[in-house]
């Protein structure tokens, strides 16, 4: 069908307010909004600022109460361990007020935080809904992380209740949380008062007497005493989560998502950017630890009554590159959301498609990418098995919801490959110079958003506006800073070809180069050290290692470099995919002192590059190149 866009983009031009007060329309309201937008409020304005709602009302009750409690909302799929759930609404709520009312045993309340490590299981979705009907703020830890990077965030959220499970299972592997939840509880300066900690039988943990209690009977008590929690009034802007991403400086930021504007911008999202109605099931194959799982495996097809698919698996391993394809037919998929990395490991195993063949993807409409950039080969490769449109798509943490996208549910625009296509409503894109002034098309500058941000972005940093103004909104002001870079072309198309910071992605998952770099200057044995992500074909970037030895250290470099990659591994976790480090006489710099990373990735990327005219010493180039080499 011909598609609407520009007629709606141009609607949200004339008038934003008017615009998200019809989107509006479709959230249930305690107490609707008077006003639409404050832009006295907050760092740069906030959203329904009257209004009172609440979210897990929004996305179970309300369903319930117009007849369709026996409709599926998850389809929980797990071939890691062969287990399989069909949730329907009016179960997921029974579980959920039940689950609410066991978090209001250990008094938690509107406003309090509660951190969650766990897998992908049902249990993690009916807690971060348990938080939302009773007005806590969740916290989602994805299960990767080691015990440091666990104890910084809660040390941030500072939260009274940790939720756990005891282990997280991996194709060939059981991966205990419960250590490293008790190591991070031992590193962190604050302490929970209590952990609820569910235990799977693939791996139970041992429960510390007076802190430590068993989810599945405290679940069963209150089931059986029939304690049901209802549903807290919460203002529109009061938290809703808080979802850490990885900072510059090392030190995470908690990105907060409000109630009010985060449920109308994703409820909208669905059915105009997804095409996706009400009943059909939609599926996100990410992990509920990411952004990605927040908005489209939890809250936004729940909100707009979708069956979503919950999937404990991997694209490939589980058992084999057709585990996509298999989940497709079985639970008649319509709509698939994935990173491209996930693709690029099906096309590595099965690059003709053969397990494809087994399955039926008949009910597939669309297949969109986003997480990372959807490279044109990949993105070529999967319409050519599928046969259907594959829509790349750009967006980010603090967005919560597509930036850049192409509407299928306002009819499909022309796709250009490697490009996410165009800016939805709510967001006036620009590629600015480092003056903030606007760039000729196909000229790479900055990427940036004007402000206000729409609904369902970010409007601050948790408990810290003076970071979100220096992160965000200081370098360009008036704008939001992506961190990206990227160039428009004549026809208003992005590309969006790189991060402009130290923010690596490894497969889908942003990782902070500080962070990385942080544990490699741990090692006894070294003296400096950088860290770049180079590109792979699988994930997309591969973090790789540089590290100076301290002088007089005569051990084998070989043997510090196996070190320094399992330190890395041990404080940031598996989730770094870090696995080579590289030992060099010294790093490339500025005559000011600054590491030249941008050459650095040129060079280990095979592109051209020139020496900066600021290099101390030239040289220092060339030995990187010698030991990539290696």
């Amino acid at each position: 069908m011909p598609s609407r866009y520009a007629e709606v983009y141009a609607e949200w031009r004339a008038d934003p307010q008017a615009f998200w007060a019809k989107a509006a329309a479709d959230i249930d309201w305690i107490s609707p909004p008077k006003r639409i937008f404050d832009d006295k409020a907050g760092v740069y304005g906030r959203w329904f600022p009257d209004a009172t709602c609440n979210t897990c009302f929004n996305a179970l009750d309300r369903h319930v109460v117009a007849g369709r409690g026996a409709q599926t909302a998850i389809l929980y799929d797990s071939p890691v361990t062969g287990a399989k759930r069909r949730i329907s609404y009016a179960e997921l709520l029974d579980e959920v007020a039940t689950l609410g009312a066991v978090l209001r045993s250990f008094e938690v309340g509107k406003g309090d935080r509660v951190v969650i490590y766990m897998p992908m299981v049902p249990q993690a979705l009916a807690a971060m809904l348990a938080c939302a009907r009773i007005g806590a703020v969740h916290s989602v830890v994805f299960g990767g992380f080691a015990a440091p990077e666990l104890a910084a965030r809660i040390d941030d959220a500072r939260p009274k209740l940790i939720l756990a499970a005891s282990c997280g299972v991996e194709p060939g592997r059981i991966v205990a949380y419960k250590p490293l939840l008790d190591a991070a509880i031992g590193l962190a300066a604050h302490k929970p008062s209590a952990c609820l900690v569910l235990q799977r039988p693939q791996a139970e943990a041992k429960l510390i007497a007076g802190r430590d209690h068993d989810w599945q009977a405290a679940f069963d008590a209150a089931k059986a005493a029939d304690r049901r929690a209802g549903c807290v009034e919460v203002a529109a802007t009061d938290p809703l989560y808080i979802l850490y991403t990885s900072g510059t400086t090392g030190k995470p930021k908690g990105v907060v998502r409000d109630n009010g504007g985060h449920m109308v911008a994703l409820k909208w999202s669905m059915q105009n950017i997804y095409g996706v109605a009400p009943g059909e099931t939609f599926w996100t194959a990410s992990d509920i630890g990411w952004v990605v799982g927040h908005s489209y495996i939890v809250y936004a097809p729940l909100l707009h009554g979708c069956t979503s698919v919950l999937y404990e698996g991997k694209p490939i391993g589980t058992p084999d590159a057709g585990a996509f394809w298999r989940v497709i037919d079985e639970h008649k998929v319509v709509s698939f959301f994935t990173a491209p990395t996930a693709f690029r490991a099906v096309r590595k195993e099965d690059p003709d498609g053969a397990l494809l063949k087994k399955y039926s993807t008949a009910s597939l409409r669309t297949l969109f990418l986003a997480g990372e950039r959807a490279d044109p080969e990949t993105l070529a490769w999967a319409g050519r098995m599928l046969k259907i449109p594959v829509v790349d798509h750009w967006w980010q943490t603090e967005t919560g919801w597509p930036i850049v996208a192409n509407p299928v549910g306002l009819g499909l625009l022309p796709i250009k490959p490697g490009s996410p296509t165009v800016p939805m409503p709510g967001y006036e894109v620009e590629v600015v110079d480092d003056a903030a002034k606007p760039v000729k098309p196909g000229a790479m500058g900055s990427i940036v958003v004007k402000l206000p941000l729409p609904p369902g972005a970010l409007p601050t940093l948790f408990q810290n506006d003076q970071r979100m103004v220096e992160s965000y909104l200081s370098e360009f002001p008036g704008y939001y800073k992506t961190a990206d870079a990227g160039y428009k072309d004549e026809d208003g198309y992005l590309f969006v070809m790189g991060r402009t910071d130290d923010i690596i992605n490894v497969a889908g998952h942003r990782l902070s180069t500080g962070g990385i770099e942080e544990a490699l200057a741990a090692h006894r044995d070294v003296a400096e050290c950088a860290v770049i992500g180079v590109k792979d074909e699988i994930k997309g970037e591969a973090p790789v290692g540089f590290i100076v030895l301290k002088a007089g250290v005569d051990r084998q470099p070989d043997v510090i470099e196996r070190e320094a990659v399992a330190l890395v591994r041990e404080r940031i976790g598996p989730v770094a995919a870090f696995k080579r480090a590289i030992t060099v006489p010294r790093l490339p710099k500025t005559r000011s002192g600054k590491i030249l990373r941008g050459t650095m990735k040129k060079i280990a990327d095979g592109e051209n590059w020139a020496t900066p005219a600021t290099i101390d010493d030239p040289a220092a180039l060339d030995e990187i190149a010698q030991a990539l080499k290696r």
